[in-house]
């Protein structure tokens, strides 16, 4: 290609594959900070009293309602003190809980009556409930859902760097600063992007299916 720069792609290569450790690392802990909170909304969610319920359903719909990027940006204001990328990692994790917690209350639901009605024939106690029966079988109906949300964090993490976490973009955008060469660094950053999502996308497609059967 004319005016396409390799030694640029060669050179920034050591750059972004740095920052690229750093947006896995947002994206694993992201995804776990969120598989784990999200369970725990979507059963504050079901709890009896309202005085629980409506305010994970206000919190929720707030984050659900804002942007991400106004979330990070707000949180780097607030806590200003703490390191920008453990302020990604939970607002991340904190804003796809919001839309997890949605996918764990559809898979509790999805769970048949019979199951609840045999639980409560046996006399099992409501912890034993939903740790040996209920929560198996919805965990388990949701997982390609969930690993579609780690993805879709996956590629939002660019949005890091608007609080000066050192990710991939950020590396791209620095490079490209210094040396003039956008294009090349970009479409390198792109690149792996593509090479590390769409396996892991095909992959979550199988266990759909295969999870369907």
């Amino acid at each position: 290609m004319n005016g396409f720069d390799w030694n640029a792609v060669r050179e920034s290569l050591p750059d972004l594959l740095n920052g690229f450790r750093v947006t896995l690392l947002a994206t694993v802990l992201g995804t776990l900070v969120a598989a784990v909170l999200g369970l725990v909304v979507a059963m504050a969610g079901r709890a009896p009293s309202r005085f629980v319920t409506v305010p994970v359903r206000t919190v929720t719909e707030f984050v659900r309602s804002t942007p991400l990027l106004v979330q990070l940006v707000g949180a780097a204001a607030l806590f200003n003190t703490v390191e920008p990328l453990y302020i990604g990692i939970a607002v991340l994790g904190i804003h796809y809980a919001a839309y997890t917690s949605e996918v764990y209350r559809a898979g509790i639901d999805g769970v048949p009556k019979g199951q609840w009605e045999a639980c409560r024939a046996l006399s099992l106690s409501p912890r034993r409930t939903w740790q040996a029966v209920i929560l198996p079988q919805a965990v388990r109906n949701v997982l390609p859902a969930l690993g579609n949300y780690a993805i879709s964090m996956f590629k939002e993490t660019p949005f890091l760097a608007v609080i000066t976490v050192q990710e991939m973009v950020f590396e791209a955008r620095k490079y490209g600063a210094e040396h003039f060469a956008y294009t090349e660094v970009f479409t390198l950053a792109g690149l792996i992007f593509l090479v590390a999502s769409y396996p892991t996308s095909l992959l979550m497609r199988k266990l759909e299916k295969r999870l369907g059967h």
